[in-house]
């Protein structure tokens, strides 16, 4: 599981290097919210909202012992991604979903802007990144978006937003959506 928003992957060029990005996913897993993930074994409904910004720092101990790997830039194969690019890809999933709980907690029903995951990967090289850094760069998001659940007043868990799809979330299971992004990841990187 990688989507946020899937793109066709871009020609390569001389620019990225002859980069191929790992194949888009298109699937739409906003049923993890309420059914559990054959694949990983996470439900949404194993967390409650106030347990969310504990189940944020509890994960990062893991994404540090996976980015410090040898094979941490080997693709198990060639349309999958490395450990560290799925590292650097859960690093900035934390950075949109501190942003989409942010105005969800500050506007009223907002709109998420799309976020092309895959672009990302590209643009960014997330191959070339080094490990260590995203490790830092991840536990420092995690800390931020852990901060931002752990705020969140009783009255508003229920808040909602929305993604461009029509995909309505509400606090509560904005943050179990996100986690099991992180989860599912963790089980793509056997960690």
């Amino acid at each position: 599981m990688r989507g946020v928003t899937a793109a066709t992957p871009p020609e390569p060029d001389a620019d990225t290097d002859d980069y191929r990005p790992a194949d888009p996913d298109a699937k739409d897993w906003t049923w993890v919210i309420a059914e559990r993930c054959p694949e990983c074994g996470f439900a949404g409904t194993d967390v409650a909202g106030p347990d969310i910004a504990g189940t944020v720092h509890d994960l990062v101990p893991r994404w540090r012992a996976a980015l410090n790997r040898l094979d941490v830039r080997d693709r198990p194969a060639p349309g999958v991604w490395s450990t560290l690019e799925y590292g650097a890809h859960v690093r900035d999933v934390h950075r949109v979903f501190a942003e989409r709980l942010r105005l969800m907690l500050t506007e009223d029903d907002p709109l998420f802007a799309n976020w092309d995951q895959d672009a990302t990967a590209a643009e960014e090289r997330y191959d070339r990144q080094d490990p260590g850094r995203v490790a830092d760069e991840l536990a420092d998001a995690a800390a931020a978006l852990a901060a931002g659940f752990a705020a969140v007043r009783p009255d508003q868990w229920a808040r909602g937003g929305r993604r461009s799809n029509g995909s309505s979330f509400t606090v509560t299971t904005l943050g179990q959506y996100f986690l099991h992004d992180v989860v599912h990841h963790l089980h793509d990187v056997r960690a």
